[in-house]
């Protein structure tokens, strides 16, 4: 079995590929428009969810080619939440994985439409991968449906409101979770379910791979934080203290470094537990939990 980095270098490259050919495809959209949608989409990062999307799939046997333009999809509506988040009316980044954001090269008009059309093309782009999978109507419809709910109002963007309005605030160790699972873990999560579902997981699987994704969230939003304050900006591709400087509600700022350290090993534990059994070839999946625990970027 390849090591996990040598699976993120050889995923991500097919990831990329697939990610590249599909904005190629696109020539009756407007250059300047497919050109700010390229440049963040295409500018790399983790792929982690992406990468959740295949590895899930992988996981229960299920077929490669049928889960990458899901795993495209999902990485269109994370690229689009990046690029609105760096927004002057948002978290006003001016960088984003080591270059400068969508909106300091296109402007504000152009990354806003951006993201626009990311978001709506990974939708396009689910309806046509259910129908090459040959997926029934009903639950490529339940797909689809649970990917409008993780990503919006009722979760990634739900969360991220909750976020800006918990600014300058204390908040509690509970309503720092309930912002966090919606911001962050929604996504993660609908990536591995994705993954389950296009491998037709059984209902058993279905529900211990969910639990992971959700532990695998939390564990990642808490690392997150760490990395806000100890991060090497270089290996970040962004600027470090920024939760500081926004008065944002933090774990190490409510539990501490140390205990927010040992929450991250806790989760990431829990996770891997949870996929060790239902007949789930959990090897990557454990990989990938080990991964969140020790990265540095």
């Amino acid at each position: 079995m390849e090591t996990l980095q040598a699976y993120f270098e050889n995923k991500g490259a097919l990831i990329q590929q697939a990610l590249r050919s599909l904005m190629e495809e696109m020539s009756e959209v407007p250059d300047r428009l497919r050109e700010s949608m390229s440049y963040s989409l295409l500018a790399g990062g983790k792929r982690l969810r992406p990468l959740l999307v295949l590895a899930t799939s992988e996981a229960l046997g299920g077929d490669e080619k049928q889960a990458l333009p899901f795993a495209c999809a999902v990485e269109m509506i994370h690229t689009y939440s990046l690029i609105h988040d760096d927004l002057p009316a948002m978290d006003n980044d001016d960088y984003r994985r080591g270059r400068l954001t969508n909106h300091k090269v296109f402007g504000d008009a152009m990354a806003i439409l951006a993201g626009d059309a990311l978001l709506t093309k990974a939708f396009g782009i689910m309806a046509s991968a259910a129908k090459e999978a040959g997926m029934s109507a009903d639950s490529a419809l339940s797909l689809i449906e649970e990917a409008s709910i993780r990503a919006g109002a009722e979760g990634m963007v739900g969360g991220q409101v909750k976020d800006i309005l918990g600014e300058n605030q204390q908040l509690t160790l509970e309503e720092l979770q309930s912002i966090h699972r919606s911001k962050t873990g929604d996504l993660l999560t609908l990536s591995v379910r994705m993954g389950a579902l296009v491998a037709n997981a059984q209902p058993d699987q279905l529900s211990a791979l969910t639990k992971y994704a959700e532990r695998l969230g939390l564990a990642f939003q808490i690392q997150d934080d760490i990395l806000d304050i100890v991060g090497d900006k270089d290996k970040l591709g962004k600027p470090v203290g920024s939760d500081e400087e926004k008065h944002k509600s933090t774990y190490p700022a409510l539990l501490g470094l140390e205990e927010s350290r040992r929450w991250v090993k806790r989760l990431a534990a829990e996770a891997k537990e949870l996929v060790l059994h239902e007949g789930i070839w959990a090897e990557r999946l454990i990989q990938i939990a080990d991964f969140l625990v020790t990265r540095e970027q």
